[in-house]
């Protein structure tokens, strides 16, 4: 038998060994109501919501573990992730409703993140590793009223794990796997990830500390026969410590270390021995002051970034850059059915170019949430973006919905909303001396949405929505001039559909499907699906198999640069399995994962090299 083959069989000797081992009967665990927070601030009943918030579970992150964070995202309704199915030091481009990086703002632990040394200002996913966070929700469409500029297609607000209630709790994840290409299965294990997790509270004390290490090989990144292999590494310290002052007053500060090296070609379809370096340093506080009917919030944090780029016989190119984020806002509840927010968001961001330049953002923002006993639900707010480049521009939304309730658990909604966002020109869009154009417009979008969600109780919800965002000023690169500028305004508009079916306590289906009404996007797929099964074994075994079909895909061809070419990406299909198992004294899981089953051959980045067929095996450890 072939290595291929003996992998398969080993992984099937070990999900079949573990279900078999455990005879106990399947537990009907009663779903509780979900919740969402990340569209209105406040903890709302899903039913009270007016948008389809995509809630990513810690059960989910437990059951993915081997994969990253943008691997998981990608397969979520909207969502588009370029270099996720590529070597692991390619650059990521998140793409939501054919949206671009700078339409996107990612928050971690209710603090902003972004970096602007990055052309668009985005903040870099491969900085975060999945075993460190405990959930993920993703709204879509602008949410620029409470998040500020950057927040027009969508926000990831992840949350990171939080301190046992043990005076001391220690785990470690370990996982190993192959990294191969479709064409190379060699079946060598190149790809490691190792995190520590110490953490506990000592009466108004609490504390997290977390070390990961990541280290993957094996695959050139260039797409070019006998390339030289392209390792990538990194490490990442995270350390949060908190203290109750009083009943009231509750105070946490933080801090996070992450460094990344990574090899990398000359471009598509050429070799090259290159470096990237990639380090971020990022510290702050957070604070809450609880009285009868809200709480004033405090989140502040400062970053820096700094990442080289060795090409040789070239000198080095390094980009520098930090921010200072401030955002603090009071949050009041009249009567269990008006909330308001009112808050001030301010951030200054620098970076190195030519010479040290910056720039400052001051936003007041207000929002308000009514909940009625009818049925009706109002989302609305104002944010007033004073930035010190660009004159003051206000930004708005209206986001209503209705729900028909069919008993005490099921429900027809009806959802609606009507917003716009404010994109300023990044840094170095706007004062990089060979690209930048200090004359750029901010860009200003206006997104429309409107569908229906309906839940019959825990074993059934669908929802499906239209979209439409209008953007003005687009920014735009130019090929010829290499200079952005502001381009011809467009539309984008497409469907999207979600369905979650439990039709029994141990079987769970989840499809979604996006369509992009729109043609002419780059790298954006007209069509998108995404199917998984999970099925538990038992209360402690589960396993799940995923599909994902992804659509043509519109790309340039830049082998002359002066004069690229449209060509088309054709579609492709992957399918992957998934296993995970905990022993009967929760101390040990062990967990494994094949990636492309089938080994499909295809390109999702023109030029450079996607994984092929790929198996993961870890184990999770609870010391203490």
């Amino acid at each position: 038998m072939n290595k291929k083959t003996n992998v398969l069989l080993a992984l099937a000797m070990l999900l079949s060994g573990y279900a078999i081992a455990q005879n106990e009967d399947v537990q009907k665990i009663e779903e509780l109501e979900e919740v969402v927070i990340s569209d209105s601030r406040f903890e709302l009943k899903r039913e009270n919501s007016g948008k389809t918030v995509i809630k990513i579970s810690k059960e989910e992150i437990e059951r993915n573990q081997g994969r990253t964070i943008s691997e998981l995202i990608n397969t979520k309704s909207g969502i588009e992730i370029t270099g996720s199915r590529s070597n692991a030091g390619q650059n990521l481009g998140v793409r939501v409703r054919g949206g671009n990086n700078g339409q996107v703002l990612v928050i971690i632990d209710g603090v902003q993140v972004s970096d602007p040394s990055q052309i668009n200002g985005e903040y870099d996913l491969r900085l975060l590793s999945l075993e460190n966070i405990e959930s993920i929700e993703i709204i879509k469409g602008a949410a620029s009223t409470l998040y500020g500029s950057g927040a027009a297609t969508a926000v990831i607000n992840i949350t990171t794990t939080k301190a046992g209630k043990k005076t001391i709790n220690a785990s470690v994840n370990s996982t190993i796997g192959t990294n191969q290409s479709e064409s190379d299965q060699g079946f060598d294990i190149a790809d490691f990830t190792n995190t520590v997790n110490i953490n506990g509270t000592a009466d108004k004390f609490t504390y997290r500390l977390v070390f990961n290490q990541t280290f993957s090989d094996g695959i050139s990144a260039a797409l070019v026969e006998d390339g030289e292999k392209d390792a990538y590494s990194q490490y990442g310290l995270d350390l949060n410590l908190g203290y109750q002052i009083t009943d009231n007053f509750s105070v946490n500060i933080f801090g996070n270390i992450t460094d990344i090296d990574s090899d990398f070609d000359a471009g598509a379809f050429f070799d090259g021995e290159n470096e990237f370096n990639s380090d971020q340093h990022r510290f702050g506080l957070m604070s809450k002051y609880s009285y009868t009917k809200g709480s004033i919030n405090l989140s502040a944090s400062y970053s820096s970034f700094e990442r080289e780029f060795l090409s040789p016989p070239f000198d080095p190119f390094i980009s520098e850059g930090e921010n200072f984020i401030l955002d603090v806002y009071n949050k009041y509840n009249f009567n269990n059915k008006f909330y308001t927010i009112v808050g001030l968001n301010i951030i200054n961001n620098e970076t190195s170019l030519a010479e040290d330049v910056d720039f400052n953002i001051v936003d007041p923002y207000i929002n308000a949430v009514y909940v009625s006993d009818f049925g009706l639900n109002v989302n609305a707010g104002a944010r007033l973006n004073n930035h010190s480049v660009y004159d003051s521009n206000l930004v708005y939304n209206i986001n209503p919905s209705f729900v028909f309730k069919l008993n005490e658990n099921d429900y027809v909604k009806l959802f609606s909303s009507y917003s716009t966002s404010y994109i300023t020109p990044s840094l170095f869009q706007l004062f990089d001396q060979f690209s930048g154009d200090p004359n750029l417009d901010p860009e200003e979008n206006l997104t429309i949405e409107g569908g229906a969600e309906v839940k019959l109780g825990s074993k059934f919800r669908a929802s499906a929505l239209y979209f439409n965002r209008e953007e003005e000023n687009p920014l735009n690169f130019d090929n010829n001039t290499f200079v952005y500028f502001n381009g011809v305004d467009q539309t984008v508009d497409g469907i999207e559909a979600e369905v979650n079916y439990n039709p029994t306590d141990n079987l769970s289906v989840a499809l979604n499907y996006t369509r992009i009404l729109d043609d002419g996007l780059e790298l954006t797929p007209e069509d998108k699906a995404n199917v998984t099964i999970g099925y538990s074994f038992t209360p402690k075994t589960f396993a799940s198999i995923s599909y994902q079909f992804t659509g043509d895909r519109l790309t340039l061809d830049r082998s002359d640069f002066f004069n690229p070419t449209e060509l088309t990406l054709d579609s492709f299909s992957i399918f992957n399995l998934s296993f995970n198992h905990t022993l009967k004294n929760d101390t040990v899981t062990i967990f494994a994962g094949i990636e492309n089953l089938f080994n499909e051959d295809y390109e999702e980045l023109l030029g450079f090299t996607t994984r092929g067929f790929n198996t993961n095996i870890g184990i999770r450890l609870n010391i203490l």
